[in-house]
């Protein structure tokens, strides 16, 4: 894993320094060397943390007559097979690492070497005598790509405050970035929350030429026509997801030249993984843990008796709201966004624990709740979806109650208000009916800002407007699934909570429910194997029932949760808060009416930020995190302060004057 960026302008040559200042703002994750290769035209360069062939996977990496050459961020995990497919095509290798078998896929299959992939990256590709430059990015996002365009001149990297050490490259909230965070959660590819930075899509590769930007997907969600499932047999696809999964989880867990070890939180996912490296391999496992001083949020118990009936070595953090709120500056650093939840920073605080005690990589149990219909919003479809067959019968109306039964405030303990709500735009005809509740809830932050010609009216019409035009033939799970994929999970789990909290302590995050072939596989059953009733991710349960105690395989889903607002106002209150939200930072930033922050505020102050519901959470973490983003990214340029050296053993490659 590393970070990557780069600068292609066809009309000058890019300045060495340039990108030397670019890989300073991503050394954390790179600590383990770095490299440049620059010649007339394009400055490409890495930080790596060395995972693959330590010795040999320096990058940037060339072919053998130095016409191809890339700079890559991630890893394939079926390299092997393909370097034996390769050689036997006549290809010669000089090193074992998976960028080099990148490359050889690259001169022989071109664009369609993707789809060949099972992996996580983001890459560039620079072919010197055509003068192109490929971008691309894995299908579901889990490694991040960001660039910049002007004037015939590109500026990529693995995150923006590398960008923004470009002083050419301006800095500004983009206002439908911001409305598309403040209802889905995040942006939507290719757009950002700053004016000019997109992200590349995940799924996508672009081929930029002198004349041409182009973009174009190699892989994205389907689904199969309700009805026409591959395979109707329960028990047949049980073993089918065992079989993968057990795969999936070997080539992330035993191909790697350094340790690995496992998060374990408590719920079914991680205790799969965890369970499946103890059965299948041989290699002692030390496993993970956060845990909060909160009992509300804490899933010790169940953590540690899954760990305790496995034998591995187990390690925990214990976090408290005050470790949150001094922590939280560093996370939105890092996470290059305004974020709703607080939830990202302790992750960032257990990525710490795992790299104290030497581990570069982690295997977790993220992406199992997109796959296997694992959140509570696809139950809240389920029954949406029963209640709009007959609205008018009270019968159906009183399944909502049963929505979300692990929330303090649960539905269920306000009948009237739990129908009224979730019975609300309850149409067929609506290919998101399942997540209206949520985004209406969430775009009530909107009603918070100020006025702007900017502020898009609705952002949901874009996003279902791109939905395949085969969703209609779905199964509804089918096209709620296809919207948490394109939305929350590459935009804030895999991003904000993922990759972002991982990578600021030099770790690496492998996830085995997004192997390619589980989620092709998991696409293709028929929605009632994912969730059957009300059980969620029947499938998974039903094929790895031996491996796991049964006060796990039957707990009731708890989704993972911190405190929100009581991290910056209980006890332990954050001094740094009255600074970031003082009045006249507020109108600043331009994005919240000052009127509204300040009554805010004062009402976090008046309850310590207790007791306060889902919406004033929101709304406070929003406010907070955004107008930390404005202090870091729009005042600043998203560096630390301090310049970073670049890691030792650093190779630059200089051929700009012989291009």
């Amino acid at each position: 894993m590393c970070g990557i960026a780069g600068v292609l302008s066809f009309d000058n040559t890019p300045e060495i320094d340039m990108i030397r200042r670019m890989l300073s703002r991503l050394s954390h994750r790179g600590p383990d060397g770095s490299g440049i290769y620059r010649d007339a035209h394009v400055a490409l360069g890495q930080t790596r943390l060395a995972i693959v062939d330590v010795v040999g996977g320096t990058q940037p990496m060339s072919n053998e007559d130095g016409s191809v050459w890339i700079t890559f961020n991630g890893e394939i995990f079926n390299h092997v097979e393909l370097r034996s497919e390769l050689a036997a095509l006549g290809h010669r290798f000089r090193s074992h690492s998976d960028t080099e078998v990148i490359v050889h896929a690259w001169e022989q299959w071109q664009e369609g070497c993707f789809a060949r992939f099972n992996g996580q990256w983001a890459l560039a590709i620079w072919e010197r005598d055509r003068q192109r430059l490929i971008l691309s990015r894995d299908r579901l996002g889990v490694r991040p790509l960001y660039l910049f365009r002007d004037r015939g001149r590109i500026v990529f990297a693995s995150e923006v405050k590398a960008i923004f050490a470009d002083p050419g490259v301006p800095r500004s909230f983009d206002r439908v970035g911001l409305a598309e965070t403040m209802t889905f959660w995040s942006t939507i590819a290719p757009r950002t929350v700053f004016v000019g930075i997109e992200q590349l899509p995940p799924g996508h590769l672009a081929v930029i030429t002198r004349e041409s930007y182009d973009v174009r997907a190699f892989w994205r969600p389907e689904f199969p026509p309700l009805g026409q499932e591959e395979q109707q047999d329960l028990e047949r696809n049980a073993d089918d997801v065992r079989e993968r999964l057990i795969e999936a989880v070997r080539l992330r867990f035993l191909r790697s030249d350094v340790p690995v070890a496992a998060y374990l939180s408590g719920g079914i996912d991680s205790a799969v993984i965890a369970a499946v490296i103890s059965r299948y391999t041989d290699v002692p496992l030390h496993t993970f843990s956060l845990r909060f001083s909160d009992v509300d949020f804490d899933e010790g118990p169940f953590q540690r008796r899954m760990a305790e009936r496995l034998g591995t070595e187990h390690h925990e953090v214990t976090v408290c709201a005050g470790d949150i709120g001094a922590a939280f500056p560093e996370v939105v650093r890092h996470a290059e966004t305004p974020l709703l939840r607080a939830a990202p920073a302790p992750m960032l605080l257990l990525s710490a624990l795992a790299r104290e005690h030497g581990y570069k990589v982690v295997v977790t149990g993220e992406g199992a709740d997109e796959v296997f219909a694992g959140y509570d919003i696809f139950r809240e479809g389920r029954l949406r979806e029963f209640v709009a067959r007959d609205p008018d019968s009270a019968v159906r109306a009183s399944a909502l109650d049963l929505l979300y039964p692990w929330m303090a405030r649960a539905p269920g303990q306000a009948p009237a208000f739990a129908r009224e709500f979730f019975g609300r735009n309850l149409s067929a005809d609506d290919p998101a009916m399942s997540h209206r509740p949520r985004w209406d809830s969430t775009a009530s932050l909107l009603a918070l800002t100020t006025p702007h010609a900017d502020w898009p009216t609705d952002v949901t019409g874009g996003l279902v407007a791109a939905m395949p035009a085969q969703n209609s033939a779905w199964d509804p799970l089918s096209r709620a699934q296809w919207l948490e994929m394109t939305t929350l999970l590459p935009g804030y789990i895999l991003a904000s909570q993922g990759d972002r909290m991982l990578m600021a302590n030099s770790v690496e995050g492998r996830f085995p429910f997004l192997d390619r072939d589980v989620v092709d596989l998991a696409n293709r059953l028929p929605s009632r194997h994912k969730l059957l009733g009300m059980d969620e991710k029947h499938v998974l349960k039903r094929a790895f029932w031996d491996l796991l105690p049964e006060s796990i395989l039957t707990r009731p889903k708890q989704p993972y949760r911190s405190p929100d607002a009581s991290a910056f106002f209980g006890n332990e209150s954050a001094p740094w808060v009255d600074e970031v939200m003082a009045p006249d930072e507020v109108a600043a930033a331009g994005i919240f009416e000052p009127a509204a922050a300040a009554s805010l505020m004062r009402k976090c102050r008046r309850k310590g930020g207790a007791r306060m519901g889902n919406t004033d959470n929101m709304r406070t973490l929003a406010m907070i995190s955004t107008q930390l983003v404005y202090r870091q990214f729009i005042l600043g340029d998203g560096s630390s302060g301090a310049a970073q050296p670049l890691a030792e053993p650093l190779t630059v490659i200089d051929r700009a004057a012989h291009s």
